[in-house]
């Protein structure tokens, strides 16, 4: 018959576990919106931020390529008509740089056009989402993207 033995834990690793600060959650996701219709952005960005998103925002595909390369965020919501460098440039460009390439990209616009949104999957879009949308659509697609890529 074997005897069981109880050991005690040290107690420094007690007393540390004990008065240690709270164990942080992981950091929120980030995701750009890149739109130039202030509105739009705004309610975007909101929506996501009450879900627990953090967001960068650009009004113009420069601005949105310039974010996504320096601050690599988890995801990018762009849409196809903007001034400087379109949405779908951006994309392009985006799917073109090493340090972006695995970055999902949500395309929102206006135009349903079939061969809009086929040109958005063959320039690299993972999804769209033609305008108007609800925001719990813009929600569902957003985590599925985020779950697809392994990036949530």
């Amino acid at each position: 018959m074997t005897t069981a033995v109880f050991t005690e834990p040290d107690v420094d690793e007690f007393t540390r576990a004990l008065t240690s600060g709270p164990i942080a959650p992981p950091p929120a996701s980030t995701i750009l919106i890149a739109d130039d219709d202030d509105d739009v952005r705004d309610v975007i960005a909101f929506k996501l931020q009450v879900a627990g998103f953090r967001t960068l925002s650009a009004d113009n595909g420069r601005s949105a390529l310039n974010l996504a390369v320096e601050n690599r965020p988890r995801m990018i919501i762009l849409d196809v008509n903007m001034p400087q460098l379109d949405g779908l440039s951006v994309c392009y460009e985006l799917h073109a740089r090493p340090e972006t390439v695995q970055i999902p990209v949500l395309m929102i616009s206006g135009n349903n056009r079939p061969a809009d949104v086929d040109r958005s999957f063959a320039i690299g879009a993972d999804d769209y989402l033609p305008k108007p949308f609800t925001q719990v659509e813009m929600l569902r697609r957003v985590n599925w993207l985020l779950l697809a890529s392994g990036r949530s």
